[in-house]
């Protein structure tokens, strides 16, 4: 269905309910859904957090100073996102980390021409080091990456099948949206993602599906056009 995707990880995925570090079998497991997709003719750029490491807004930095913590969570990025591209060549398919901060041996400098023509090539991106600058998250790196590599939608794989009119783990009587507005997630106050990346993707009609990746196949076949989850759109008044 979806010929260019920008697929969002968070790093405590990485992690496998571990809370800390990389639990390889999972990011095997992940790695084998994506070069699936790349080998069926389908252009895969991916942004991983860096929480199972370090996050600049957790109590662990609470001390720091936030410009230094968010560069430390900027790294951890990095480790992530070269772990997945090993996990994914492994697999037989090229993979580039790219990361926006500079640090030639270890990833190429993010320059959006070179990544849109890695996607061509057939390889899978990966989007390190969020968008290299500090208040900025991980999601809004995301939204930010999608559109510059002009992808078809943004999908972001959580640990929760969709949002939610509540916190589900919280609230049993909680209700999932299969479709709902960038503008009703910031009126309703859903805690999907950070308010700078919803009004991104809603300026630039960025439609995003957020998914578990809990159940392994989950990406292929959100990608495939299953109606997982839950699916976010621009309203038309805002087009």
């Amino acid at each position: 269905m979806y010929k260019r995707v920008l697929l969002k990880i968070s790093g405590e995925a990485l992690a496998a309910g571990s809370g800390f570090g990389i639990d390889a079998l999972f990011v095997t497991r992940v790695a084998s859904e994506i070069v699936e997709l790349a080998q069926g003719g389908c252009q895969v750029g991916i942004v991983v957090g860096g929480g199972n490491f370090f996050r600049g807004v957790a109590a662990q930095a609470v001390h720091m100073d936030r410009v230094a913590a968010d560069h430390m969570g900027m790294l951890s990025t990095v480790i992530n996102g070269i772990a997945m591209q090993d996990a994914i060549e492994k697999l037989g398919t090229q993979c580039r980390v790219m990361s926006a901060i500079d640090m030639h041996e270890v990833a190429e400098p993010y320059i959006r021409r070179r990544a849109i023509r890695h996607l061509e090539k057939g390889r899978v991106v990966i989007f390190a080091a969020g968008t290299g600058n500090p208040y900025f998250s991980t999601d809004t790196a995301a939204a930010l990456r999608a559109m510059e590599i002009r992808a078809d939608i943004l999908l972001k794989a959580t640990s929760v099948d969709g949002i939610y009119t509540a916190d589900p783990k919280k609230d049993a009587t909680a209700t999932r949206f299969d479709t709902i507005t960038y503008r009703d997630i910031i009126q309703k106050n859903l805690r999907v993602m950070d308010t700078s990346a919803v009004s991104l993707c809603n300026d630039n009609n960025m439609p995003m599906m957020i998914f578990s990746m809990r159940e392994q196949g989950n990406i292929v076949r959100v990608v495939g056009g299953e109606k997982l989850g839950t699916l976010v759109i621009s309203s038309p008044s805002d087009k």
